[in-house]
């Protein structure tokens, strides 16, 4: 008679963060989204939107998706749940915003981050995401 040895459980899959490279990603992905913020001028009025120092934004938004992307919940630890579109109200956030965060945010990403499905589906996630946080009058709807 064969015996099953039971084994444990499972190994959970990695996450996201693990697999697109932990904190070192995360770090050098936000660092270039903020500098694009400064350099494009496609991004001007997201720009505009931020106080004049980054540094803030950038420390909230390595700790935002760290955690959003399966890592250490860094930002959920200190502040609570995201609650992004209330956080963001006190900004008005129209299509240009949009679109220069997102202008930020495409090319940052396909700088630091390899091309995956993996890649594309957290991808089109953020866009749904940016155009949620749309708070003015018809512009969290997608347009193009």
């Amino acid at each position: 008679m064969t015996q099953t040895v039971p084994t444990g459980p499972e190994t959970p899959a990695p996450s996201p963060y693990e697999l697109l490279g932990g904190d070192a990603m995360v770090r050098a992905f936000v660092a270039r989204f903020y500098q694009l913020m400064d350099e494009l001028p496609g991004a001007a009025a997201c720009r505009a939107v931020h106080p004049p120092s980054l540094e803030r934004a950038q420390q909230r938004l390595f700790e935002y998706l760290t955690g959003w992307l399966g890592g250490p919940p860094l930002y959920t630890s200190q502040y609570g749940h995201p609650r992004l579109r209330m956080r963001h109200m006190v900004a008005p956030i129209g299509r240009a915003e949009i679109e220069g965060w997102l202008l930020c945010f495409h090319q940052a990403w396909s700088e630091i981050v390899p091309p995956s499905a993996m890649s594309a589906a957290i991808v089109e996630r953020v866009e749904a995401l940016a155009w949620h946080m749309g708070n003015q009058t018809g512009d969290n709807a997608k347009q193009r």
